[in-house]
């Protein structure tokens, strides 16, 4: 930026004697010396006085076009104009300015000369010309700055409203904010509990809530089932958002005995224009909260996205065999009022997907008497297992079929149950889900986002092990007269695909789901044999994870080329870097047509949804995925390993602030 933009010829004159005194100097000491510094000094002085009289030229031409516009009682009038008024030429040098620019602008400083970049700056001239309006600050003041072009240069006009920015702030952040706070799991920590530790839990919890609300500037009202009401107002919030919620951890320190610690979700509305939207927008988020498996806060913002804080802890398995029964029977309700069902899962389906598909078909054909289909892509399942069964024991009946046929057949009393995803962006087809009116959700991946809406019955638990674990347990109250083995080990192979053969986010419910298939006829060993590789897939599961890379807890791994069986050997793969000892989270890139995918896999410690999401990809605490398109393997892994480090550090940061 330049300080003064006719300041330099001063300076330039004073350089050109310089060389004029050292070149009379050099006359005593040598000749040829003499000759040249004497030819620069003249040449100097010539360039100067060249560049001084084209200048000065500018500015008589700026001032005459000034004068030529401004003249008698204009030029009074807009030097007393009560807006600071500023006439710029081209190169943004100040021209003009008025007695109100001199007094609030320039503080009485003489600016003439300055570059106009020194009072808007980081904004630009262009900028302020081509916009309506431009917020700058300068010194303590805030301007409005308009401008207008003319021939010989612009000029601007600074209307002061930082008064007015002051109240927009105040505004602000005095805006009230509707908070939503739920117990998680009071019941699971006082199942087994007295009356009176029940009633310990429960007051502790209250109290951290209370004095949180206190220190927010706000109040806590206690509503039923566990909820709490906290009012407050956005300058607060700010502040929370940026610690990052601790109360999260105080809650998290109230433990009930030795075993469980108790856990809050919270759902927070952001920017609604009124307190009923507010409330609206705070059960949301609530229920998003909660969807993403709890312990966490949950922001909605006023753009319809949503900010999470939290989530680190694993979730706790909740059975409510009540409203099992009550989502059973009204999914069967919904299907005895169609004309035909259709199931679909999520794009290269396995075998959760495609059992508990197996498992919806079966209680929609055989138990509900429903004209049935499975909606899926055969050449892209990794479920073929599953599919062949399938129709090895019904080799008659048609009941896998593509979209396109599906979409044919719908009608606008049809049915579409989707199973093992809640994202719209997921589903086998798009266009299917737009097309059926009438749907339900089964699910029990932590909640997306951009989610499936208006779904007559929408069926999510996050704490489920596998959404074969959540249709094992409709059956049960729907019916099951007309389950036979091999559906039964559709689901159960689905289980244990989740669960990596029962070790990896199992509870009560799994075991008995399991039991309960097993007493229907599913073998153990068939379902075993669904999960065999070929000698192919198996060599290129073992070169994936020999070229793993170990950063600190976490193992990534990257193949460049595709083939075949890459989604399930890449999948098996990051589940066999988890046995690397140390190793608390994995991750595998591979491509697969024009995206790179990311299978990633925890042994529950560490949230691979949380940095999956970063990616635009989701899923749940111990199993994700991404998809990352326009990007090579190389550039995908610079930008999984930079999520990586960025969760760390936010953990690590966590972490310190606890302490």
């Amino acid at each position: 930026m330049k300080r003064k933009v006719w300041a330099s010829s001063p300076v330039f004159f004073v350089i050109s004697a310089v060389l004029l005194l050292t070149a009379g100097i050099s006359w005593f000491w040598n000749i040829v010396v003499f000759t040249a510094e004497i030819t620069l000094a003249v040449a100097s002085i010539a360039a100067v006085l060249i560049a001084n009289r084209h200048f000065k030229a500018h500015i008589a031409f700026a001032f005459k076009s000034v004068g030529e516009v401004l003249t008698g009682d204009r030029y009074r009038s807009l030097r007393q104009f009560a807006l600071p008024v500023a006439v710029i030429g081209e190169a943004g040098d100040i021209i003009w300015v008025n007695d109100m620019f001199l007094d609030q602008v320039s503080a009485n400083r003489e600016c003439r000369g300055d570059n106009i970049l020194k009072f808007i700056y980081p904004a630009t001239t262009e900028q302020v010309l081509s916009a309506g309006g431009t917020e700058v600050t300068f010194g303590s003041r805030q301007y409005t700055v308009f401008g207008i072009r003319t021939e010989a240069g612009s000029v601007l006009y600074f209307l002061d409203d930082t008064a007015f920015q002051e109240i927009s702030r105040n505004y602000e952040e005095s805006r009230t904010i509707v908070m939503l706070a739920s117990f998680d799991n009071r019941e699971e920590l006082t199942r087994d509990s007295s009356s009176s530790e029940e009633t310990r839990i429960a007051s502790e919890v209250e109290e951290v809530l209370a004095r949180w609300a206190q220190g927010l500037g706000g109040f806590l009202k206690r509503m039923s089932s566990g909820r709490y009401l906290i009012l407050t107002d956005e300058a607060h919030l700010r502040t929370e958002m940026k610690k990052r919620f601790p109360v999260l951890d105080s809650v998290r320190a109230i433990k009930a005995g030795d075993r469980l610690s108790a856990t809050v979700s919270v759902g927070v509305a952001r920017g609604a224009k009124t307190l009923q939207e507010a409330d609206d927008w705070a059960r949301n988020a609530l229920n998003m909260a909660l969807g993403r498996g709890g312990d966490q806060v949950a922001v909605k913002q006023a753009n319809d996205t949503y900010e999470f804080f939290g989530g680190l802890s694993n979730g706790v398995e909740k059975r409510d065999s009540v409203r099992t029964r009550v989502f059973a029977a009204s999914i069967s309700d919904d299907i005895k009022e169609s004309d035909v069902v259709f199931v679909m899962g999520h794009k290269y389906s396995d075998l959760d997907c495609v059992g508990a598909a197996i498992g919806m078909w079966n209680v929609a054909c055989k138990t509900l008497r429903r004209p049935s289909y499975i909606v899926l892509n055969l050449t892209q399942s990794l479920a073929s297992p599953q599919i062949t069964a399938l129709q090895n024991a019904y080799p008659d009946e048609k009941i896998f079929m593509s979209p396109q046929e599906a979409q044919m057949l719908a009608t606008s009393r049809s049915m579409l149950v989707v199973v093992d995803t809640h994202s719209q962006d997921f589903v086998e087809s798009a266009e299917l889900l737009k097309t059926v009116p009438r749907v339900v959700v089964i699910d029990h991946h932590r909640m997306m986002v951009r989610h499936i809406e208006n779904a007559l019955v929408f069926f999510h638990e996050p704490y489920a092990s596998s959404t074969c674990e959540m249709v094992t347990d409709l059956l049960q109250y729907i019916g099951d007269s007309k389950l036979t083995q091999t559906e039964a080990e559709a689901l159960l192979s689905g289980i244990m695909l989740d669960t990596k053969n029962f070790v990896l986010k199992t509870g009560a419910r799994t075991f008995e789901a399991a039991a309960y298939l097993r007493r229907k006829g599913a073998d153990t060993v068939s379902v075993k044999r669904m999960f065999s590789d070929s000698i192919d897939a198996y060599k290129a599961k073992y070169k994936i994870v020999s070229n793993a890379e170990i950063f600190g807890r976490f193992a990534v791994a990257s193949t460049e080329h595709e083939f075949p069986d890459i989604r399930i050997a890449s999948a098996q793969a990051a589940d066999e870097l988890l046995s690397i000892q140390g190793i608390e989270a994995s991750f595998v890139l591979f491509p697969a047509g024009d995206v790179i995918n990311i299978s990633a896999r925890s042994l529950g410690d560490v949230n691979v949804q949380l940095i999956m999401e970063t990616l635009g990809g989701g899923g749940h605490l111990t199993m994700a995925g991404a998809q990352l398109s326009g990007l090579s393997v190389s550039e995908a892994r610079d930008r999984l390993i930079a999520a990586i480090r960025d969760f760390t550090e936010k953990a690590s940061n966590h972490t310190n602030e606890k302490s």
